[in-house]
């Protein structure tokens, strides 16, 4: 958990750090179904206003899953205490040999454009070590700087929140 919520400070300190005086700095999070996996997104970037109603978005985060592990079972025995068991040799293991979460980066860009003065259309691509994702996004708000944000491609589909700082 350390290393997420490192991963994710360290990413919007870069983005403020690099970010244009007109630029904000932005954050996400989403339930997602991103490389044939479901997990959560944590990501952070910034709003670069370009023209009137246009907006370009980089960013980058991370997603967390539960990947897949034939190696290590947790099971519970006598007394409802669960262990750790190395199904190779059948001995105990350490319990966290049997936690199975993976994290994979990932960095995007994203265009938008503002219509009606709220909803937001846009187009995006997602990089996450193998090939670029094409996905359209759509985004609405729910308060002054909160956002309800959805994201469809081809293998890639998220929905949550964004907030603006």
């Amino acid at each position: 958990m350390k290393f997420i919520i490192l991963s994710v400070s360290a990413a919007a300190c870069l983005c403020a750090i690099s970010a244009p005086a007109a630029a904000q700095i932005v954050v996400e999070g989403n339930a997602a179904r991103a490389d044939s996996q479901w997990g959560v997104e944590l990501g952070a970037g910034y709003d670069i206003a370009m023209v009137p109603g246009f907006t370009l978005r980089p960013g980058g985060g991370v997603l967390i899953y539960a990947g897949e592990n034939d190696r290590y079972r947790t099971e519970t025995i006598a007394g409802g205490t669960e262990i750790c068991r190395d199904l190779s040799n059948g001995q105990f293991a350490d319990s966290e040999d049997c936690d199975n979460t993976e994290i994979r980066a990932y960095a995007r860009l994203e265009a938008t454009y503002t219509i009606l003065g709220s909803a937001e259309l846009g187009v995006g691509g997602r990089y996450s070590g193998d090939d670029v994702q094409p996905y359209g996004t759509v985004s609405f708000p729910i308060a002054p700087r909160i956002r309800i944000k959805a994201n469809a491609g081809d293998d890639y589909y998220a929905l949550g929140l964004r907030a603006s700082f």
